[in-house]
């Protein structure tokens, strides 16, 4: 889709609405665009993008010890949607387990392992290993042939088991095919940080816009500079139909704030700020309510530690009921400071 995420991403809300309720966001993968609610697992795979895994010398992460941490269940038995496969585990680590359908071709995804491993060691680095739930494993699902597209799971949800999940088909799962993987896992960031449960923020910027940015700035951490810049490419040129026509969500959004203000620090900055001060239910965990475009500029703002009315101006335009939004959020979360 026109600026899309990951290689051939799409998406739309999980069972329930997405964002601050039950579910967060259940992704399509595929050209199929922001917004709306097209059937899960339709699309075509991703395309893969052909980089190494590992560039350059990117962060430094700790090796990677396969095997390491307790042995998870060498067999799950898939029960969500319409999935309904006996998956194998094929490898992990203390960060990883890779489950497979009986379709993988298992010569092929020896990459698995080392690429999601370091993407959600990462990532836990950088948006706080606490916050993603007891399990400190991310739970990396591959089909092939079946199940076009793919989906997250979070640690408070039910439906698989309990667990943070990236389920991706239908393959084949060659070296290069990160983006769909870390398309999921970006989802897991925004619904299952800092100890909160839902994503308040995805009706604004729907399936895509705030993965590209994930992406971005984790294959660059990564050392995966000819992936980053393939994305970068890509995103930049993408234009959108929401909140205006010729809206452009990573060039004129999302990147000037990772350049300007801090990087991977301030992506997390905002989830922090959304967990600790936005609207929760009785709980204590799951948001109450979606974000409205005032909150969403002013918490943007919070992170940044800037005023980004004139970013959000020239990115998205101007509608007159966001200046009432906005000082209304200032009133309701004055300890959000810029």
């Amino acid at each position: 889709m026109p600026g899309g995420g990951a290689a051939g991403s799409g998406g739309q809300g999980g069972a329930g609405g997405p964002g601050a309720g039950d579910a967060a966001p259940v992704d399509i993968i595929g050209p199929g665009g922001a917004g709306g609610a097209p059937p899960r697992d339709t699309a075509p795979p991703s395309d893969g993008g052909g980089g190494s895994a590992r560039d350059g010398a990117g962060v430094d992460l700790p090796p990677i010890t396969p095997g390491s941490g307790p042995m998870p269940p060498a067999t799950w038995q898939e029960h969500w949607f319409e999935h309904n496969q006996l998956l194998s585990l094929h490898a992990y680590d203390e960060h990883v387990a890779i489950y497979v359908d009986g379709a993988v071709t298992r010569a092929n995804i020896g990459w698995l392992l080392p690429f999601m491993s370091r993407l959600w060691q990462y990532t836990k680095n950088v948006y706080g290993a606490a916050g993603f739930g007891p399990d400190p494993r991310l739970y990396s699902i591959h089909h092939q042939g079946r199940y076009g597209g793919g989906h997250p799971s979070y640690y408070f949800d039910a439906s698989h088991d309990g667990r943070n999940v990236s389920d991706c088909g239908p393959g084949p799962w060659t070296e290069g095919a990160f983006d769909m993987p870390s398309h999921e896992v970006a989802h897991v960031v925004e619904s299952a940080t800092n100890g909160a449960h839902g994503s308040p923020s995805f009706p604004i910027w729907r399936d895509s816009k705030w993965a590209e940015i994930y992406q971005y700035d984790v294959y660059l951490a990564l050392g995966m500079e000819k992936d980053a810049q393939r994305l970068f490419s890509r995103f930049s040129s993408g234009v959108d139909d929401f909140p205006r026509a010729g809206t452009r969500w990573f060039r004129d959004w999302f990147h000037p704030i990772w350049r300007d203000h801090g990087g991977a620090q301030v992506l997390s900055r905002y989830f922090q700020l959304l967990a600790k001060h936005f609207s929760k239910r009785p709980d204590g965990k799951r948001f109450a309510r979606d974000l409205n475009w005032g909150e969403f500029i002013h918490f943007w703002s919070g992170a940044a530690g800037k005023d980004l009315k004139e970013l959000a101006t020239k990115a998205f335009g101007w509608q007159t009921a966001w200046d009432a939004q906005l000082a209304k959020a200032k009133t309701d979360f004055p300890a959000i400071m810029y």
